[in-house]
């Protein structure tokens, strides 16, 4: 065939193609390059020289000086195959074989004195390299999107460390603040008042149980087996009882018993809230409210809600002179409130009080259409 434009075809039927010996040729040729197509998944090197074999073989056929592109077809979809799917210097091995046996063919036909096309073979090496380009391209996409996948789930599996850290250490530090408590209160009257001294440790096994059952529940919750589609989002069950602003009274209670009163103030119109961001405002009191207890070194502290229709402030003031501190690490103490705040897009704010004391800030967002 001769394209528009080409004063003579580049490829012409040599003078034995359609005898019995050139139609042999060209059905070894088509044999060769079917059975490294069979071969390219599993054994990639000896497919591309069935693939490699079946050109040469094929261009004996052929009144030409070279392999020809149509001929060469074949081997640049396994160029791309093996770089796409094989390491690097697997590829680099492929087109550089490949790119040797172009110069072999050339070669040989020199040493007969043949003439050759050094012109046309020059453009069927260029499409190998870019066969090579194109698969390793592809291979380095999917190498990226398998480390991008990785380290999803690495940074899934930390948030869900640093939650569980937290969740262990609202529950934990309270109760054993309480405790701390009313053992001491305890200690001082059990000579004297030994009806008080009871209720103290009446108290302290209240608090111990339900820290325990706490513990007990977010234990289950980790060891309870989850079945996850392929390719669907990993869900991952809350941990804990599930508290929030309904049982600050309760928490106000159990610390006014221990000896630190709790005045709440509740403002706005209270509505429900995102389960998330309801269990998050109670666990930002509980630890306010324990670094009172543990640092303030006062009797007393306020707790003011203020709900909005886009937002939930919360303050926790005290006229205590201590700090709370911050020693424990990510996931406790301020540092705890400030990270809890800040995966719910809030503002944070903690510090001395201007007539002495300290004030922790809060400011939740609510979603819109979430109440």
């Amino acid at each position: 065939m001769r394209l528009p434009g080409e004063a003579q075809p580049t490829v012409h039927p040599g003078v034995y193609l359609y005898r019995w010996d050139g139609l042999t040729v060209m059905a070894l040729a088509s044999a060769a390059t079917l059975a490294g197509a069979g071969l390219l998944r599993r054994r990639p090197a000896a497919a591309l020289a069935l693939m490699l074999a079946g050109a040469a073989i094929a261009s004996t056929a052929l009144s030409v000086g070279e392999i020809p592109l149509a001929q060469f077809l074949a081997v640049d979809v396994a160029l791309y195959a093996i770089a796409a799917t094989r390491p690097r210097r697997t590829g680099i091995a492929a087109t550089v074989t490949a790119l040797g046996v172009l110069a072999g063919y050339l070669a040989t036909r020199l040493s007969f004195g043949w003439p050759v096309g050094t012109s046309v073979e020059l453009s069927v090496a260029l499409t190998a390299v870019v066969a090579w380009l194109l698969g390793d391209a592809a291979r380095r996409s999917r190498e990226h999107a398998e480390q991008s996948r990785a380290q999803a789930a690495q940074q899934a599996v930390t948030a869900e460390r640093l939650r569980i850290a937290r969740e262990l250490h609202d529950m934990v530090a309270h109760s054993i603040g309480v405790i701390a408590l009313q053992a001491g209160a305890a200690s001082r009257v059990m000579e004297t008042r030994p009806t008080v001294a009871r209720e103290a440790l009446a108290a302290i096994e209240t608090s111990g149980r339900e820290t325990l059952s706490g513990l007990r529940r977010m234990l289950g919750v980790l060891r309870q087996p989850e079945s996850v589609e392929p390719g669907a989002p990993t869900r991952v069950p809350p941990t804990g009882p599930g508290l929030g602003l309904a049982d600050i009274g309760r928490l106000a209670a159990a610390t006014t018993a221990a000896g630190v009163r709790v005045d709440v103030e509740w403002r706005g119109e209270p509505c429900p809230l995102p389960p998330e961001l309801d269990r998050s405002a109670y666990r930002i009191i509980q630890e306010a409210v324990t670094n009172v207890v543990r640092h303030a070194g006062t009797g007393s502290c306020r707790v003011a809600v203020d709900h909005a229709p886009d937002q939930l402030s919360i303050q926790v003031t005290d006229e205590g002179c201590g700090r709370p501190g911050e020693a424990g690490g990510p996931g406790s103490g301020l540092a705890g409130m400030r990270e809890r705040v800040r995966l719910l897009d809030g503002e944070f704010a903690a510090g001395p009080r201007p007539g002495g004391g300290f004030r922790v800030a809060v400011r939740l967002p609510v979603p819109a259409g979430a109440r």
